[in-house]
């Protein structure tokens, strides 16, 4: 993703170690298309590979944070290329978002409703403005949730909050998301950016090591990622040994290497 212009639906600043994705279509409330998912999985590519980044916050333009998967956009697609294309790419999509490195705060500034709750359930964190909305209305048209709203939801909210969402269709309050478990904080209507700046220099004041550890485990302890977690934090840990160190000089000096098993 480049420089963010003032066109573009999905927006990425990056400064003094915090980066700020923002959805940028507040005339369809952020509702998402195909290129506003494919930009998505560039801005959360572009935070893993920057060194400086140490926590992230995903955001919407407008009076709403997203209004979930735009229904012209996928309305018309055939079975097939709604299961490998839309609903494939969204997974992979959000699975990047959640699977970051670094924390993910998500500033809900307003309605958060199908795949817009499904994109918020992927940060570690969810800050609401008071006058938000927030659910699973897919049923309500003969959908079901498909970025992860029947799995990741589960995971993190419980399958009883789930099942109120999606198969009765309830559309809950901010209070009431936050009762149930679904936000963290509920602040007023215009304050949650700053609510999430606040939550980001607590988390910046903290080991940035650390926290990225932390974070990974968390995420397996939840069944996110679990495999490629242990293997991370195991490579890292091997990566510390003597024998490394002597496997890789006698690579290089084409050598036999000489084991000392520390």
């Amino acid at each position: 993703m480049s420089d963010p212009v003032q066109s573009d639906p999905v927006q990425l600043v990056i400064a003094d170690h915090v980066a700020i994705i923002t959805l940028a279509r507040p005339e369809k409330l952020n509702a998402l298309d195909e290129t506003m998912v494919a930009l998505l999985g560039e801005a959360a590519d572009r935070i893993d590979r920057d060194p400086s980044v140490r926590v992230a916050i995903l955001t919407g333009a407008g009076k709403a944070f997203c209004a979930g998967g735009d229904i012209a956009a996928w309305g018309a697609l055939s079975p097939l290329q709604m299961g490998q294309d839309w609903v494939r790419t969204g997974h992979r999509v959000f699975d990047k978002l959640a699977r970051l490195k670094v924390p993910l705060i998500a500033a809900l500034n307003g309605h958060a409703l199908g795949g817009g709750l499904e994109l918020a359930a992927t940060a570690d964190f969810r800050i609401c403005e008071a006058q938000a909305k927030i659910g699973l209305p897919e049923t309500g048209i003969g959908m079901i949730p498909g970025w992860s709203g029947t799995q990741r939801l589960v995971a993190r909210f419980g399958a009883g909050v789930v099942r109120r969402l999606s198969l009765m269709g309830e559309i809950v309050t901010a209070e009431r998301a936050l009762s149930l478990g679904i936000v963290d904080d509920v602040v007023e209507t215009g304050s949650v950016l700053n609510a999430a700046r606040i939550v980001a220099e607590r988390v910046l004041a903290r080991g940035p090591v650390a926290t990225t550890i932390a974070k990974q485990l968390i995420n397996a302890a939840e069944g996110e990622d679990a495999a490629a977690a242990m293997e991370i934090l195991a490579g890292s840990l091997v990566s510390y040994t003597d024998d490394v160190k002597a496997g890789v000089g006698a690579f290089q000096r084409k050598q036999k290497p000489v084991f000392q098993g520390s």
